[in-house]
């Protein structure tokens, strides 16, 4: 649903993507208003593609407090914005949306939701990562090349059902390219889903990894949230392989979004058990 010029905002807050039947973003958020005790609401967007500009002018004219971004906008939307943040800067994709000295800025949290669940696995298991394989090319994958190169892993690898994509985005965070009928045949300590491949609703039933292929991995970390256990974890599970949900990622990209918009810290705790409790109770 667009914001329309002839009526009030539908919120202070909102997420902006298409489609977006599957976020979790308004359940998280309006919770974390009405915990901090703060006004406004948090409401769903869905904007195709050709109506992004018009709805970036919308949100400066109605100055919408907070956007949350998510496929297929996270670059798209970079051209509207006043200016980025570095970590934005060097992600190349926004997935944040907020004003600073009357400017409206992009900000790139997922970075926070990849490192936070990698350092406590880390910290709980010892040992680093030697070597990760990113799968996808778009926005979250970007984010994900950063983030491991922050945390200092040595070898990382991208992989893409388009091959140039995957090249170009390897090059830009100086690592390298895997053809994507090649994926499985490598030894990885993280293997890492950015695709919507196992995401609610059509893709639900996908896996983009090779139910045989989990022999040289150590690691999977789904970036898909809903449901809480992929196809992709179900099959790594009976191969006796370690899965990350994006759940984790979810939570901290949000926790960190809702702190850059109204200063207030969430607990991650209840926050978690929030989400939780209802994606059990939509058998998520």
């Amino acid at each position: 649903m667009q914001l329309n010029a002839n009526k009030k905002p539908q919120g202070q807050y909102g997420i902006i993507g298409w489609p977006l039947g599957h976020s979790k973003s308004p359940l998280l958020h309006n919770w974390g208003l009405k915990e901090s005790g703060l006004p406004g609401v948090y409401v769903a967007w869905p904007t195709e593609p050709a109506k992004l500009k018009a709805f970036m002018a919308e949100v400066r004219a109605r100055h919408i407090r907070g956007v949350s971004v998510t496929i297929p906008h996270k670059q798209a939307v970079m051209p509207y914005l006043d200016g980025l943040t570095d970590r934005a800067k060097v992600i190349g994709a926004v997935n944040t949306l907020f004003w600073r000295e009357g400017k409206l800025m992009g900000d790139n949290t997922d970075v926070i939701g990849i490192k936070k669940p990698l350092l406590a696995r880390q910290e709980a298991q010892g040992g680093a990562l030697k070597s990760a394989l990113v799968l996808g090319a778009g926005g979250a994958a970007r984010a994900a090349c950063a983030a491991l190169k922050e945390l200092g892993v040595p070898d990382v690898a991208v992989t893409n059902r388009t091959a140039s994509k995957a090249v170009k985005l390897a090059a830009d965070f100086g690592q390298r390219a895997v053809p994507w009928d090649e994926r499985a045949q490598g030894t990885w300590s993280l293997v890492a889903n950015t695709t919507p491949l196992g995401m609610l609703g059509e893709h639900q039933n996908e896996s983009p990894w090779p139910a045989d292929g989990f022999a040289g991995v150590g690691l999977v970390f789904d970036f898909v949230y809903n449901p809480v256990r992929t196809r992709l974890m179900a099959e790594a599970q009976e191969a006796g392989v370690a899965c990350l949900s994006g759940l984790s990622m979810f939570l901290h990209q949000g926790l960190a979004q809702f702190e850059l918009w109204t200063g207030k810290a969430l607990d991650e705790r209840r926050a978690r058990q929030v989400l939780m409790a209802d994606l059990l109770l939509m058998g998520g």
